[in-house]
Parts: C-alpha cells; structure tokens; sequence
C-alpha cells in the first residue's frame, strides 16, 4: 500500500498542485505592501536606532566618563578617553561609536548611570564609506540635540519596562 501511495504522488504531482492551489487562492487576496518612504511602518516603542548623546536642561553633556558603556558593548565599537576638570570631575574628551561594528543590542543605554548613551528610533541612515558610520562626540551631541523631545518620549514610554 506504501508503494502504491508513493507512486501515485510521484506521478500525479499532488505537491505541485497543492503548491498552485495555495497559489491561486492567495493571488486574489488584498496584498499587503507599504510604499516606502511615502508610508511609515509602525514601530515599537523600544526600538534601537542611532545613537545620541544627551544633555542636562542647563546645557552641560550628561556623559561622566565612566566607561561603563565602553566595557560592556559585546562588538567593542564604542571608544572613550576622558579628562579630568579643573573641579574635579571627570568628562569626556572624545566619545567614538563605529556604527558599522555595533550590534544595536542597548547594552551601553542599559548600563549608562546617567542615560547620557540612547538608541534613538532613527534608522534612515547611510554611509558609503566606512569613516561615514564612525560618529564623534560631537555628531552623537548633535543628534541628541536635535531629538532630544523624541528621546525623552521614548524613554517615558519605555519606563514600565525597565
């Protein structure tokens, strides 16, 4: 009985018009296509995009040179020399993520004691060469300047999870 099964299957292409009947009755369903960039796909609300550098209210960079964010990241793509002030604090001198070697887990945000490091919903961006996914200090500063409101909603929304 096994053969006879497995000669009929053979010979009368049951998985191919199994394959074409399933075919057939999805091509008349509505399709489900999102014109990119006209129309924005929902995203979560602990999505990991960019990174940015956040300020205090008053101005000065939240960063204290810990090195927290640096020793945690599993691709080793965060760089951090620091420099101590004349008041005794220590800051950042130069703050390098090597966006083509992170992994975008948010280790360095979870770590961060002062939520200076976030992962911003930010993922339309591109380098053609390599030194164009470096960021510097004060690029990371400037997106967290410019999205700062954006940040700040996230990080509200992400609160109850944390």
């Amino acid at each position: 009985m096994n053969r006879l099964q497995r000669f009929l299957k053979t010979w009368l292409l049951l998985e191919l018009l199994s394959g074409l009947k399933l075919t057939f009755l999805r091509m008349f369903k509505p399709k489900f296509t999102v014109l990119v960039p006209e129309e924005k796909t929902p995203q979560s609300p602990r999505f990991r995009g960019l990174h940015a550098l956040r300020r205090y209210p008053n101005g000065e960079e939240r960063c204290i040179a810990c090195k927290l964010c640096e020793a945690v990241c599993p691709a080793l793509a965060i760089t951090i020399d620091l420099a101590e002030r004349e008041d005794g604090s220590r800051r950042t001198t130069r703050y390098d993520v090597d966006l083509s070697k992170c992994i975008y887990c948010g280790l360095c945000m979870e770590s961060c004691p002062v939520d200076s490091i976030v992962l911003t919903r930010i993922y339309e961006y591109h380098g053609e060469q390599h030194s164009d996914l470096c960021f510097t200090k004060g690029m990371l500063l400037a997106i967290g300047d410019r999205y700062e409101a954006q940040i700040a909603k996230s990080l509200e929304e992400d609160a109850p999870y944390r």
